[in-house]
């Protein structure tokens, strides 16, 4: 079923875009986009991307040897405030994808008629694949190999 096809975003090239509309539960007493909900926004690019690019975080997990990714590290700059009812695009590049490692960076961009939309928040995303047990694991070979095409020097 496709009904929704942009519902994942879509792929150009190395970079993901996911677009996002601000909605009042985004929101702070401000009316500001409250500073964890960019890491929502971030998530859902993250696992779009890997949805997309064919790597389904219950197939790691439901697989004989279960496994999954787990953030270690972040470094996040929060450059302007989002408000309710912005249009937000999420745009991540798979950087490295190496041993029990893969490295995101992302950025959110406010969109306007016309424009090509204004960074507003950025992030560099250091995260492991995991077993069952909490251990480092080296990423699969499926995993490696459905990235490997996005995984690059080119920066969007």
């Amino acid at each position: 079923m496709n009904d929704w096809p942009d519902l994942a975003g879509r792929i150009d090239g190395q970079v993901h875009r996911l677009p996002v509309r601000v909605y009042y539960e985004d929101t702070d007493f401000s009316g500001i986009v409250y500073h964890a909900n960019y890491l929502r926004f971030a998530e859902r690019g993250r696992s779009d991307f890997l949805r997309l690019a064919g790597v389904h975080h219950a197939d790691l997990f439901e697989g004989a040897d279960p496994l999954a990714f787990a953030v270690h590290r972040m470094e996040i700059d929060f450059l302007k405030p989002a408000r309710i009812d912005d249009r937000l695009e999420v745009r991540t590049r798979y950087v490295r994808a190496s041993g029990a490692r893969i490295e995101a960076e992302q950025t959110i961009l406010r969109i306007a008629d016309g424009a090509d939309g204004e960074p507003i928040w950025r992030a560099r995303v250091f995260a492991a694949c995991l077993d069952a047990a909490g251990r480092p694991r080296r990423l699969p070979a499926g995993v490696r190999q459905a990235l490997a095409p996005f995984v690059g020097p080119e920066s969007g």
